[in-house]
């Protein structure tokens, strides 16, 4: 079992930038491949970035290209999505996702079944 726990998120100005962290705890961290999803209201949970075990790859959503870096700190057992040009888009709850090593292909580790563990989400609203 895995347990996460995301930190940071809040009320930013578009434009603007937040960071937020995923502790985990329970396994061996750098076994596990990480990724940050968000969920709008009345939308479905979408992908927004992996970082996969190995620390050799890492993938991001179309729409976050370029304004959003996935980062690990396998001594900390944290995840960290830096979210920079913020846009009113960007509001959602963020959860932070746990995969158990294994095959971190880009099919897998980009969609919500692709992940075992899940935290409990952290709400960040852009304001216009």
């Amino acid at each position: 079992q895995v347990h996460m726990v995301e930190s940071g998120g809040g009320l930013v100005q578009a434009g603007g930038s937040l960071r937020l962290s995923c502790a985990a705890s329970g396994r061996t961290f750098s076994t596990l491949t990480m990724g940050w999803f968000r969920q709008a209201p009345g939308k479905e949970r979408e992908f927004v970035a992996a970082h996969s075990w190995n620390g050799i790859s890492t993938y991001y959503a179309d729409s976050v290209k370029g304004r959003f870096t996935i980062s690990r700190d396998n001594a900390k057992n944290t995840v960290y999505l830096q979210m920079n040009s913020l846009k009113s888009e960007d509001t959602a709850v963020y959860f932070c996702a746990a995969r158990d090593r294994g095959v971190a292909t880009i099919s897998i580790v980009t969609v919500v079944t692709g992940y075992e563990y899940w935290g409990q989400g952290a709400q960040v609203t852009v304001s216009s």
